[in-house]
């Protein structure tokens, strides 16, 4: 059994560079957490008619309907088992804006039956977002968003790529600063960009059982249907 991330990448996986490893064997096995803090040069959102939506969805912790500059920055990658029995991997990212701190929720796990690591967005994980994940030759790693659904009770829709967001997350390791650098685009086949932040940070790893699922990390609410 290895993580969520190394089983979805298969033999690609390995073709990461090795801090970009480490940093995605977080995971029950490792009994890692990864906890990071820098800071985003820039946090951006497309053109002023996107901001409603950022809005509507930031009231769920998805996504974040302001713009900054050197914004301080934590990532939180937690491993724990979910009430559907799970591994799952918290991908919790918090902006120190001057207005306030603003969050990102994910949590995500490994869908065998699709290959891929299920992405379920904000506190109550009505969006899942299958995430593809490759290595590229210089060890950096791409994740580009699939498929995207909506889940509420019985409801289980696919969310039409004209209306949902494309996203692609590119994360390296910088040797000669030691610094993870991270850039984060969400698009739109019609309306274009609508969000996206790029920046650095520092990570540290602690003993996963030790630390623990600190109060308010995990969602609220935890869709079973992968």
């Amino acid at each position: 059994m290895t993580s969520i991330f190394a089983r979805a990448m298969g033999a690609d996986f390995e073709r990461l560079h090795p801090q970009l490893r480490r940093r995605f064997s977080v995971g029950l096995e490792s009994g890692e957490a990864c906890v990071g803090r820098g800071s985003m040069d820039r946090i951006w959102h497309g053109r002023a008619f996107v901001k409603p939506f950022l809005a509507l969805g930031a009231t769920r912790n998805i996504l974040v309907p302001r713009t900054g500059r050197d914004v301080p920055f934590t990532i939180e990658n937690v491993p724990y088992t979910d009430g559907h029995g799970r591994e799952t991997v918290t991908f919790v990212r918090t902006f120190a804006l001057p207005s306030g701190p603003r969050r990102f929720d994910a949590t995500m796990v490994h869908s065998p039956e699709r290959s891929c690591v299920l992405d379920y967005l904000g506190t109550h994980q009505h969006l899942a977002t299958d995430l593809r994940l490759t290595a590229e030759p210089d060890g950096s790693l791409l994740i580009r968003s699939g498929e995207h659904r909506f889940r509420e009770g019985p409801v289980d829709l696919r969310v039409p790529r004209l209306v949902g967001g494309d996203a692609e997350v590119r994360e390296s390791f910088d040797d000669a600063t030691g610094r993870f650098r991270i850039r984060v685009a969400v698009t739109n086949r019609r309306f274009g960009p609508l969000f996206g932040y790029e920046g650095t940070f520092r990570a540290r790893y602690v003993d996963a059982l030790r630390h623990g699922v600190r109060a308010g990390l995990r969602p609220v609410r935890e869709e079973a249907r992968a």
